[in-house]
């Protein structure tokens, strides 16, 4: 697959855990694991053509691995900060950002991103 041709999809994987209350919050990287597993799985529902899936993750989250379908970034610092800066990085590609977050939206949208909420990646 030509990575340039397919869309990059950034997952705020704490956001997205975080928009159901399931119990998640009793183990984070456990959580951010069954979500990976899901986005493995399961792609971006509704969208046709290639996808390159990057989940970021930060806090009790790290420690995730990166399976076939999915890669892995942990966050040095504020996972939001990281999603901007890899976004900055994929200037010419298109991205869509997985995220209910408002700021972390409108500071990707300013950088050329589309975003989408929790929802399109949950089922």
């Amino acid at each position: 697959m030509d990575d340039a041709a397919a869309l990059l999809v950034m997952v705020d994987a704490a956001n997205v855990v975080g928009s159901v209350p399931d119990g998640w919050w009793r183990d984070r990287r456990g959580a951010a694991e069954r979500l990976r597993d899901r986005l493995a799985a399961a792609g971006l529902p509704g969208h046709e053509g290639p996808v390159e899936i990057v989940m970021v993750v930060e806090g009790a989250a790290k420690g995730v691995a990166p399976v076939p379908g999915v890669q892995v970034e942990e966050a040095p610092g504020s996972g939001d900060d990281h999603i901007v800066r890899l976004v900055a990085q994929a200037a010419g590609r298109r991205v869509l950002v997985v995220t209910a977050d408002r700021d972390l939206r409108r500071r990707v949208s300013e950088l050329g991103a589309e975003v989408t909420g929790p929802r399109s990646v949950r089922g």
